[in-house]
């Protein structure tokens, strides 16, 4: 299957339902239509006395020549680790 099949064959969700699930608020995000956005700063200050969760950092100089660069690892990543309940 190539890329374009792969993305045609999945249904969007909007990203205010997204980011309920995760607990952000959707005053903390800057929406770019209905399925992207970009998370506010201001979420920082909400969640300053919340317990600590995990980083993961993706680093790299320049994308595959397929133009898997770090966008596509860290979508690819937090796939993988919801499916597993994390």
């Amino acid at each position: 299957m190539t890329d374009i099949e792969v993305a045609k064959a999945v249904e969007l969700e909007d990203i205010k339902k997204i980011a309920n699930r995760v607990g952000i608020l959707e005053d903390e995000l800057e929406l770019y239509g209905i399925y992207k956005a970009k998370i506010k700063e201001s979420i920082f200050e909400r969640l300053k006395n919340s317990k600590n969760g995990k980083l993961v950092l993706v680093t790299a100089v320049n994308p595959t020549p397929a133009g898997e660069g770090k966008t596509t690892v860290s979508i690819g990543l937090s796939q993988a680790l919801n499916l597993i309940g994390k």
